[in-house]
């Protein structure tokens, strides 16, 4: 299928990796929060503070099970958990899809609007975590399923025009405000169809076979709750509109 002109990218170039400072903040964050976990607190510390942000679903269905946080922690770790990581190869890996997906997607909506829509990934990505497993008291950590909702905001408007991905990164400014087909559009682009293919074909492999290490790098569900968050949600935090719309 060949893409409407209107939807194509902006031509030029810059530097491949260009990260707007909303996300060298969140990294900053993130490996501040590692740093913190695992060379300043000791043992017991960071085991509360592990219990107290981490996503754990019996937590959410039971309130009596004294964890620290309390109540309030029902409510805002399905938030806080994509702060915390696993282990430092953990932390790398998600810094590296961040970087890579995360940066288009917040140039194009603006520091609030892409920390809003991190956030509803996350929140996403736990609740389908929920669902699956309610009775699950294994941590859920990490940001893949915000990372994840990014990867489908990317899909609706960087995997689009002509050239790989990579050199959209590099493209100039103009390419992230150029308008986004609708989503029943994108799902007729056959380099669209084939990342969600390989995307979700992973996942479930993960699902399958990855033995549900939810405390670890690969949570699948959670992926797959963020990634169809982020699919479903981008319009409502898209800035730049459609021609017509």
């Amino acid at each position: 299928m060949n893409v409407d002109p209107r939807f194509a990218p902006a031509a030029g170039r810059q530097r491949v990796f260009n990260l707007p400072p909303v996300l060298v903040a969140i990294i900053a964050v993130l490996f501040g929060l590692h740093v913190l976990r695992e060379y300043v607190l000791g043992r017991d510390a960071a085991v509360e503070m592990l219990l107290a942000f981490a996503f754990i679903p019996l937590r959410v269905m039971d309130g009596s099970l004294g964890l620290p946080g309390g109540e309030g922690a029902r409510a805002w770790t399905f938030v806080t958990y994509a702060f915390l990581h696993a282990d430092w190869a953990h932390l790398i890996f998600n810094t590296l899809w961040l970087a890579a997906f995360g940066g288009a997607v917040a140039w194009r909506f603006g520091a609030a609007r892409f920390l809003a829509f991190s956030a509803v990934g996350a929140i996403a990505g736990a609740a389908l975590h929920l669902a699956v497993s309610p009775s699950d008291m294994v941590p859920l950590v990490g940001a893949s399923a915000a990372i994840s909702a990014h990867m489908a905001a990317a899909a609706r408007f960087a995997l689009l025009g002509p050239g790989p991905y990579l050199a959209f990164q590099g493209a100039s400014p103009a390419a992230y405000r150029r308008p986004a087909p609708p989503l029943a559009m994108a799902l007729q682009d056959r380099r669209v169809l084939t990342f969600l293919a390989v995307w979700f074909g992973t996942n479930l492999l993960f699902g399958i076979f990855g033995g549900g290490v939810a405390s670890g790098a690969i949570a699948w569900e959670a992926h797959i709750g963020g990634f169809v968050a982020g699919l479903l949600f981008f319009p409502l935090f898209d800035p730049v509109r459609r021609p017509g719309a």
